[in-house]
């Protein structure tokens, strides 16, 4: 999830924890502790592009990395807090890393929760950003930060955003289920044969919904409301496999198909091969686009090895797409 609702994760569970105890100082732990999962992002300015793709939500977002740095950080806050009580600051610590990696496990991207076994958790109910789950949150952490640290208020309100976010990630799973239902009988209907179905909800919402539908040669991408009225339209995106050639055989090839998952689509252009990750979907509700949200320009170097570069994207895409996106979500 975004920085804001990890943040908000993260004070709010420092406050279950240890907020009868120190106060509000317990959120500012718990928000600082909800964050530090997300600084292997910063991978991607010492090594190359597939190496950062894997160390993304890897280590840092596992049970192991929660185990091992829960006490080391309990043990730093006691050398210079008062309040000395190693056992509570190293649970306030575990409870903040282990519950970041569990609300990223609900995203697209998903997490490797069981590293360093190679199992990546991704149950694509909620996007990565979705004001329905996070502003009542932060609505009620703010009401619980207002009130004397013993008042009885104080963890009720904290309580309630707790069973209020987390009912809400109930709720998108629910609404995943239908929609991939949805999507099954739409198939079913057009009498289209596939090998596999996989649902996800669209920008900062669980009413609108995408689907990508692998066949032999193609992928089809579709969109679903639940105010639709007009049965499911799904755009074809030939695979394109083939046009790797010999480079299926490279090293950092295999590995960003793992990355992938499988889901992705080679594009030519100008003579130049670009590797399309379909997991995120596209930049544009268009018939036909080929503008991918995470695109990947593939080089060759003198060493003949490949290269991945990420496309840059068009913040005019991103603007246009909300829009689109707004006007989508009302049905077809």
């Amino acid at each position: 999830m975004d920085s804001l609702t990890q943040i908000v994760l993260g004070a709010a569970v420092g406050e279950a924890v240890l907020g009868n105890k120190i106060g509000n100082k317990a959120m500012l732990y718990g928000a600082i502790a909800g964050t530090i999962p997300d600084l292997d992002v910063f991978a991607s300015h010492f090594t190359d592009t597939v190496s950062a793709l894997e160390i993304h939500r890897g280590f840092t977002h596992s049970i192991l990395f929660s185990i091992v740095f829960a006490p080391i950080f309990g043990w730093l806050i006691t050398t210079y807090e008062k309040y000395k009580d190693f056992k509570d600051w190293s649970w306030l610590f575990f409870w903040a890393f282990i519950t970041h990696p569990i609300l990223d496990a609900h995203t697209t991207w998903g997490t490797q929760l069981f590293w360093p076994l190679d199992i990546r958790l991704a149950f694509k109910n909620i996007f990565v950003i979705d004001p329905l789950y996070t502003l009542p949150f932060l609505v009620f952490l703010l009401l619980a930060m207002r009130q004397k640290r013993s008042s009885k208020k104080r963890s009720s309100y904290n309580r309630m955003g707790l069973l209020v976010s987390s009912g809400y990630l109930l709720l998108s799973l629910v609404l995943k289920w239908i929609a991939f239902n949805q999507f099954k009988d739409a198939l079913e209907r057009q009498n289209i044969a596939y090998l596999e179905l996989d649902t996800r909800p669209s920008a900062m919402n669980t009413v609108l919904w995408s689907a990508n539908v692998e066949t032999k040669d193609s992928y089809l991408l579709g969109n679903y409301s639940f105010f639709d009225s007009q049965p499911i339209r799904f755009e074809t995106y030939p695979k394109n496999h083939h046009l790797l050639e010999k480079l299926i055989e490279d090293t950092s090839v295999q590995r960003m198909i793992a990355i992938s998952e499988g889901w992705y689509s080679i594009q030519k252009n100008d003579n130049n091969l670009y590797f399309n990750d379909l997991r995120f979907g596209l930049l544009s509700l268009e018939p036909n686009s080929q503008n991918f949200v995470f695109k990947y320009k593939i080089t060759i170097k003198d060493s003949n090895k490949v290269m991945f570069t990420e496309v840059p994207k068009d913040n005019n895409d991103g603007k246009k797409l909300l829009s689109d996106l707004w006007t989508r979500l009302k049905g077809n």
